[in-house]
């Protein structure tokens, strides 16, 4: 008499926004490194969402294909843009420049870092499925190219050219059109 009964097995999961707003789940990296994450926050990922709708009661969510390092990063930025969510970035990029292609410094700043690293990134939130943290970090990428010669595309990815100068020209050729516009 008197008991309160918890939430039923019938609740949708989109009525956790408030009543788990607080509630930690713990992400759990490649090399068993284990994060303490916010439920809104952790939900930004798709792919988060997705476990959590098929199995709500779920608190350690398992991600094989991003290491401890990766997923420190990726959280940073979750609960960064959590209650500040990122404008689209205008395409193609109006500069090479990062400060002048994003609204926010703090992203700018963030994809600052190592290729290595921000190639992890790109790849860690592909898999998490998180569509403004894989923008921004292609975008990082794009600004990283855009001005450049094919030479310097090849010395700045390490990329070996394997045409011959014949096939070069007719590539360069086929491709002035994009030169152009």
């Amino acid at each position: 008499m008197g008991e309160q009964q918890g939430p039923s097995a019938t609740d949708d999961i989109k009525g956790l926004d408030e009543d788990m707003h607080d509630e930690v789940l713990t992400l759990e990296s490649q090399d068993k490194m284990r994060i303490q994450v916010e439920r809104n926050v952790a939900m930004m990922s798709e792919l988060v969402k997705t476990v959590l709708e098929s199995d709500k009661d779920q608190t350690v969510i398992p991600l094989p294909n991003v290491k401890g390092a990766i997923l420190d990063k990726v959280v940073k930025y979750l609960r960064y843009h959590v209650g500040n969510p990122s404008k689209e970035i205008e395409k193609p990029l109006k500069s090479a420049i990062m400060r002048e292609v994003v609204d926010d410094p703090w992203d700018a700043e963030y994809v600052d870092i190592p290729q290595d690293v921000l190639f992890e990134l790109i790849l860690a939130a592909n898999y998490m499925d998180i569509k403004p943290l894989l923008d921004l970090t292609c975008a990082k990428v794009a600004s990283m190219l855009k001005g450049k010669s094919p030479e310097e595309i090849r010395k700045q990815f390490n990329i070996v050219n394997d045409f011959t100068p014949e096939e070069e020209e007719a590539v360069r050729n086929e491709n002035k059109w994009a030169e152009e516009s």
